[in-house]
């Protein structure tokens, strides 16, 4: 029988702190490994005890019961290595934040080469975790109706039709307040375990605040609007899927995601029929009497929703076409771009998928789905009460779902807006 190797309680704790977000982490021995590479022991036990929601350095200085310069240099030491984002605010004050492992501090941990921890051991142990163990995978896409990324269509295969700005990649990249371009946390992984393809590694995108942080902590390199163009049209010559933050508002990441690699797209093929990724609002439109079969669809398909099938031509009995299954399809256009001969299309799908308005309201709405709401309202864990009303709005959570009133499309409209508004406003 296995016997479990004991670890420090410190990152029991932080196991313990992951998993009151709405993205959680499963324990695993892989994940304690993750971790203790990552975190300090003494590390773990502040980082255990910090908010879920954005906080001030005197916020921390009061939880951890700390001298304010003590404080101060333990959060800059855990920024600088990209374990939290630091934003500076326009009154001069900066808030952290503690950011889920996906996107967050795992794949931080991977977008440079560095010399401080060790990264081989590292990959190995992320490829264990998230490619051969399921358990992390499946809880960070399979779970709930609304997710953390979406796809952004392809804009050059895009038909003369009206796409709202934030559907297109390009506007993201103008818009932005800042840029950072990094290394491709999935494919440097895959390069650890010598599984990586030929796609660019240097091409992963952050915005504005996420963005910020990490150039500042060297973690990403800063770019103008024209590089910015220039990467994105790299992405589409590699027929790359831009998987995103699932917002309108304030995009903080655009992965360039092959489908070999990247783990969105692993999991779109792996947990298919639960939707762990958001599609766009198109469809592909394959010209079934033009197709002439040449597979290249088929090929290029991150998630293989493009089969080839017989075209039931009497005069040509081994002639095939391409078909699409319509309930795995991204709507990315990367078929679209491969078809030589112009015999796919996109079209507009019968009903439009709802984003989030922006990361509070994406967040909020995990939550509520994944049973941890009380979480965010009762963020202060070391109060006894804050603890007792957490426990029972879980109850109210684990109730059938026809009883959860916070999970109706009522909350999840207007009413959800104004609670959000005043959630965060505290």
């Amino acid at each position: 029988m296995h016997t479990p190797i004991p670890h420090a309680p410190s990152y029991d704790n932080l196991v313990d702190r992951l998993n009151r977000s709405p993205q959680g982490a499963p324990r695993s021995e892989s994940l304690y490994r993750i971790l203790e590479i990552l975190f300090s022991s003494r590390e773990a036990e502040l980082v255990a005890m910090l908010p879920i929601k954005p906080f001030t350095v005197d916020k921390a200085s009061k939880v951890w019961k700390m001298e304010l310069s003590e404080s101060q240099k333990a959060l800059d030491s855990l920024a600088s290595r990209a374990i939290l984002v630091d934003v500076e605010q326009p009154d001069g004050k900066v808030l952290y934040t503690l950011p889920p492992p996906m996107a967050g501090f795992f794949e931080f941990s991977m977008m440079r080469t560095r010399g401080d921890i060790d990264q081989k051991m590292l990959g190995e142990l992320f490829y264990q975790y998230c490619n051969v163990e399921e358990d992390f995978i499946g809880a960070l896409f399979a779970n709930g109706e609304t997710q953390l990324g979406r796809v952004y269509v392809n804009e050059t295969a895009l038909p003369e039709v009206h796409v709202l700005d934030y559907e297109r990649a390009s506007e993201i990249i103008k818009t932005a307040t800042h840029r950072g371009i990094s290394m491709c946390y999935c494919r440097h992984k895959m390069e650890i375990m010598e599984q990586s393809c030929n796609a660019p590694m240097n091409i992963c995108m952050t915005f504005n605040a996420s963005a910020q942080a990490l150039t500042r902590a060297e973690f990403a390199r800063e770019v103008d609007v024209a590089e910015g163009l220039d990467l994105l049209q790299e992405a589409y010559d590699h027929n790359l899927v831009q998987f995103g933050e699932n917002v309108r508002e304030k995009v903080n990441f655009i992965c360039n995601c092959c489908g070999c690699c990247c783990e969105a797209m692993i999991a779109a093929r792996r947990f298919a029929v639960d939707r762990p990724i958001h599609t766009s609002n198109f469809l592909p439109d394959v010209h079934a009497e033009e197709c002439t079969g040449c597979g290249k669809c088929v090929d290029a398909c991150p998630v293989e929703a493009m089969t080839l099938v017989s075209a039931n031509d009497p005069d040509k009995p081994k002639k095939k076409m391409a078909v699409l299954s319509e309930d795995i399809c991204l709507g990315c256009g990367v078929c679209v771009r491969t078809c030589e001969k112009g015999y796919i299309g996109l079209t507009e799908r019968a009903e439009r998928v709802i984003t989030p308005i922006n990361s509070v309201h994406r967040t909020v709405m995990m939550a509520i789905e994944r049973g941890t709401f009380q979480n965010l309202l009762f963020d202060n864990q070391a109060l006894w009460n804050h603890r007792a009303m957490a426990a029972v709005l879980g109850a109210v959570f684990r109730l059938p779902p026809v009883k959860q009133v916070m999970a109706s499309q009522q909350v999840k409209s207007r009413y959800m807006e104004a609670l959000i508004g005043r959630l965060y406003s505290r």
